[in-house]
């Protein structure tokens, strides 16, 4: 595996079709507790997202089994969506919780970076700048529609209106490949421009129909990808340093997490809300955007709702 490009497949999928599912496990089970509901029989779907390893059956037959969920329960499996899986995995969330009377969606992400890791090589300089910036993470949120306080459910956040689209002229701006050396992993030098130069009507088709257009009152929860991305987006939407702090600084404590980033994200976000007395859970604001960057190049949008916090 260390061998710039050696054939390596096998060694890594060994490995990763074993380790993601427990590592979703692991953030499954704290979302769970913090959940409150007494009994896992609740749990009537399961969203499992990585792009770390494929087998059958997958991750999502595996993290149920570990977490001892129903057997009845409704599994889907999202393979290879990248750094916009977040935010698929809560549309599709939504989605299921509010056509399903009742439901209550497990959604899990988990990574483990091995599977694009390679050793360096002096003739791909750019390779090592990929094994720098991305690392493992899992992270699991349990979305459901009539919230059950009397049983302890206490949401969050809301989703509001969930979106997804591609960007034009960007073909092959993110690209993975599965290939024997694992996964190989592109960008185009362009991508921060591809995203800045169009978030903002990304933002207009979701925010015109309730009335906004002031992108600064907004909180956000948005997929640092990169530094250089964040920098594009802040700098043409005009945004105050603050808006995208939680997401520089999820990138630099934790790394790219591939599709668990925006919950980190929307988790400090909450934790920061409650520890510095803020109204809401969104930094006080009380709508907010999310955004997932990914292979397409694809777009993520989600518009949120926060949750106000009783003090």
């Amino acid at each position: 595996m260390c061998e710039y490009m050696a054939p390596s497949l096998n060694a890594r999928q060994s490995m990763l079709v074993t380790e993601v599912p427990k590592l979703g496990k692991e953030a499954a089970m704290k979302a769970i507790k913090e959940w409150g509901q007494p009994n896992k029989s609740k749990i009537t779907h399961l969203i499992f997202c990585t792009m770390s390893g494929i087998d059958m059956p997958g991750a999502d037959y595996h993290c149920a089994k570990l977490l001892e969920l129903e057997p009845t329960v409704k599994r889907v499996m999202l393979y290879q969506h990248g750094c916009h899986g977040g935010g698929t995995v809560l549309r599709l969330a939504k989605d299921l919780a509010e056509n399903n009377k009742g439901a209550r969606v497990l959604a899990v992400c988990s990574d483990i970076m091995a599977f694009m890791f390679r050793g360096p090589t002096k003739s791909h300089l750019a390779s090592m700048v990929g094994q720098a910036l991305f690392g493992d993470g899992a992270s699991a949120v349990i979305v459901g529609a009539e919230p059950n306080e009397s049983m302890g459910e206490r949401p969050i956040f809301e989703l509001v209106s969930a979106a997804q689209t591609i960007l034009p002229n960007s073909d092959k701006a993110i690209i993975g490949n599965v290939r024997e050396m694992g996964l190989t992993f592109d960008l185009r030098k362009d991508v921060h421009l591809l995203i800045s130069n169009n978030i903002e009507k990304s933002l207009m088709e979701a925010f015109t129909p309730i009335g906004i257009s002031d992108w600064n009152s907004l909180f956000w929860i948005t997929h640092p990808g990169g530094p250089t991305i964040l920098n594009a987006v802040e700098a043409e939407l005009q945004l105050k340093k603050e808006k995208l702090e939680i997401s520089r600084y999820v990138l630099s404590e934790y790394g790219n997490m591939s599709s668990s980033c925006v919950f980190f994200i929307m988790d400090e976000l909450r934790k920061r809300s409650l520890k510095e007395g803020k109204s809401t859970t969104g930094d006080g604001f009380e709508w907010g955007v999310l955004f997932g960057f990914g292979p397409g190049l694809t777009v993520e949008t989600l518009v949120l709702h926060s949750v106000a916090i009783k003090n």
